[in-house]
């Protein structure tokens, strides 16, 4: 019968590892609370009208435009690999992977939110709002994407962008794709 000795080295490096990665982390990828539109709404509130559809003050129906399930149904199966990726590339540091995967899912996010069109603008908000794109008017909601990272007793978070004018203009000049 054979028989095996030594493994130092390596139970070292995995105890090392496991050391870097004991504490975990989380992260937060959408619409952070708190932050709001250049009227004031909760943009958080007004993702969700979005999502998920709603009925306005005077009946009509706004019907859903799911950009947030669309994207983690087109996305979500190639986070794990992501992140494991990662973590082998920033040397198991899980604040920095997770901080990096925040930003690669708020792309994502915002990506989502550009390539939906369907269902189409009702000709009353396409008048008001002078074009066809759903889910972009002043860019505010695009513009509010964000992250937040906790590991290891660090918070972080993405910093608020501020083109959101240029999103608006963007959509404005956007055509449907056929």
């Amino acid at each position: 019968m054979a028989s095996i000795s030594g493994g130092d080295k390596l139970r070292d490096a995995l105890n090392k590892i496991a050391a870097k990665l004991d504490k975990g982390g989380t992260l937060k990828v959408g619409f952070l609370s708190g932050a709001t539109d250049t009227e004031g709404m909760s943009i958080p509130l007004k993702a969700a009208l979005n999502e998920f559809g709603h009925t306005m003050p005077n009946g009509a129906e706004v019907p859903p435009r799911p950009f947030f399930r669309n994207m983690i149904q087109a996305k979500a199966k190639n986070w794990p690999d992501a992140i494991a990726g990662q973590l082998k590339a920033t040397n198991y540091d899980v604040n920095l992977t997770l901080q990096r995967a925040g930003a690669a899912i708020k792309g994502q996010l915002q990506e989502s939110i550009l390539d939906l069109w369907s269902p189409e603008l009702s000709e009353v908000t396409v008048k008001k709002k002078g074009f066809e794109k759903p889910l972009i008017e002043k860019g505010d909601m695009i513009n509010a994407a964000a992250w937040e990272v906790n590991a290891s007793g660090k918070g972080s978070q993405s910093a608020a962008e501020d083109n959101a004018s240029s999103f608006a203009a963007g959509a404005a000049k956007a055509t449907k794709p056929k």
